[in-house]
């Protein structure tokens, strides 16, 4: 019998293999030959699984997306019915900053996607107007805090949660260039929390 071939493993497989290209060089330039090269597969084998080169930096972005959400939700399990939004949002937020190696390597991937973005419009409209799924989330978080008594209540929970993942943004920036560590990101962090949050005795740990 022939033997039965794994297509998620082996959209896994190109991806990656687009990642690391994202990671070396950027994308700017990134062609099929290349990736297949980089994938160890046929170019033909590659526009199989994804189609044309915009498919395909899509589609690496969209596994790469899935596993840093997978990884967000295995993180944050053990505070699940804990009630402690504050912990919650602190949780989703850590998420967004290079931490260790895994993440450090995943926004390194995003910086290259991002910067490829910029240079093609085309691209750059296929995301643009995805869904705010974090924002979304984040809001609900604080908005349930203010339920239990346990944010400010005078607090625009849609504008603070624009506002924490900006920032969280833009801490992951400074923290890939060198400008700040790891605990001075956390504790700028857990100050923004606060001015939302009412303090409590979680224990704070990335």
């Amino acid at each position: 019998m022939p033997r039965q071939v794994d297509h998620e493993a082996r959209r896994r497989q190109i991806a990656e293999a687009v990642w690391r290209l994202a990671t070396r060089g950027g994308l700017e330039n990134v062609s099929l030959r290349q990736v297949a090269a980089e994938a160890g597969v046929s170019a033909r084998l590659l526009q199989y699984y994804f189609g044309t080169r915009d498919q395909l930096l899509l589609g690496a972005l969209e596994i790469l997306n899935a596993d840093a959400e997978q990884r967000a939700r295995e993180r944050l399990m053990h505070l699940d019915g804990t009630g402690d939004m504050r912990a919650i949002v602190r949780g989703v937020l850590l998420e967004m900053l290079p931490l260790d190696a895994e993440r450090r390597s995943r926004h390194l991937v995003h910086v290259a996607f991002f910067v490829r973005f910029l240079a093609d419009e085309s691209l750059a409209a296929a995301v643009r107007h995805g869904p705010r799924a974090l924002e979304d989330l984040v809001t609900d978080l604080i908005e349930r805090g203010q339920k239990l008594g346990r944010a400010r209540p005078d607090v625009n929970a849609r504008a603070e949660a624009a506002f924490l993942l900006a920032g969280a943004e833009g801490l992951q920036a400074s923290m890939l260039l060198g400008q700040r560590t790891p605990d001075e990101a956390v504790t700028l962090l857990d100050h923004q929390i606060d001015r939302i949050f009412e303090e409590n005795d979680s224990e704070r740990s990335a």
